[in-house]
């Protein structure tokens, strides 16, 4: 009788366990949402990812590109989706960070609308110049811009209200040009602008930049904050040229609805950190201009919190009105 009291115990407890295992699978296929157009950085990075992710989770992992609005779309997407795990949202600081502070309404708020699932890395802003400009140093741009009419140029920036949208402003302050952005959808869209010589300069992250730099199309000719980047070690860094000030290094990380189970935050985040830690896929990444690291959703959280309390201060510096 002991004998099968035993049994009995140990099966309604491996059946408790595999229903609490069950609870907690992930039901996929998983979306991963990107809030720029196919082709973009932000769009290569999200694909190395969701290859790998799927041999973790144990289910398909699909990109979705939901362009518009410097991620808005995808943003208010991932407010409206159900909390189950099954649809993310990968991004950098632009949407979560930034839109907030520009934007009356943006139709999300980060901090109260998701949940952090894991950041991964940390890159730079560069400055490049396309390849029909007769430039290949901050310099020889500086005298380029001063030998035009008033000394007048048009830098592309991959969104409205943006980072690089500020730098440019920043940028012709410092060196006393009238330097006017030019926003885009995205970063593909001003690369095919800069391929064509429509303008002779943009501001976008590192990965937006590095296989055009790499294929002598474009040149970068500043990086952003006071490190030299890896995958561009003979650029210097806009510190350099003694534009500081702006350290305080852009993230990327993945983001969940609001109501995620904490079991589920927890797997997706885990899966996070075991593919970052591949070497394949360090290696892809790092060669992108990307710095990988994983973050915890409580280090993603922080450092949210951070960059966008230093992108408030020099928002209200500048004199700019949320829209």
């Amino acid at each position: 009788m002991k004998v099968r009291v035993r049994r009995l115990s140990r099966t309604l407890c491996a059946a408790s366990l595999l229903a609490v295992g069950l609870a907690h699978a992930q039901s996929g296929p998983v979306k991963l949402m990107v809030g720029f157009p196919p082709g973009g950085g932000t769009d290569a990075i999200a694909r190395i990812l969701a290859d790998k992710l799927k041999d973790q989770l144990g289910v398909s992992v699909v990109v979705d590109n939901k362009a518009g609005a410097g991620g808005q779309i995808a943003a208010q997407a991932l407010k409206a989706a159900a909390p189950d795990g099954n649809t993310l949202f990968l991004s950098h600081d632009h949407t979560i960070s930034i839109l907030p502070l520009v934007v009356k309404n943006p139709g999300y708020a980060p901090q109260k609308d998701f949940l952090p699932v894991a950041g991964f890395a940390t890159f730079a802003n560069a400055f490049a110049v396309s390849g029909g400009t007769p430039a290949s140093s901050m310099k020889q741009y500086v005298e380029f811009v001063q030998r035009q009419a008033a000394g007048q140029d048009t830098v592309g920036v991959p969104a409205p209200a943006s980072v690089p949208e500020f730098l440019v402003k920043v940028i012709g302050q410092k060196y006393k040009l009238d330097l006017q952005a030019a926003p885009y959808r995205g970063s593909a869209p001003m690369m095919a602008d800069m391929l064509g010589n429509q303008i002779h300069a943009g501001i976008g992250s590192v990965p937006d930049f590095i296989e055009n730099q790499k294929a002598g199309k474009i040149r970068v000719v500043a990086v952003l904050g006071g490190v030299r980047q890896a995958a561009l070690p003979d650029v210097p860094t806009f510190t350099e040229l003694g534009l500081a000030g702006f350290e305080d290094a852009p993230y990327y990380g993945i983001f969940a609805p609001k109501g995620t189970p904490q079991a589920t935050i927890d797997k997706l985040s885990g899966a996070v950190a075991t593919v970052t830690a591949l070497p394949a896929v360090q290696e892809r990444l790092t060669r992108m201009g990307l710095t990988v690291g994983y973050m915890t959703p409580a280090q993603l959280a922080s450092r949210e919190a951070s960059y966008s309390k230093t992108w408030a201060q020099i928002i209200q510096a500048s004199g700019f009105k949320a829209q």
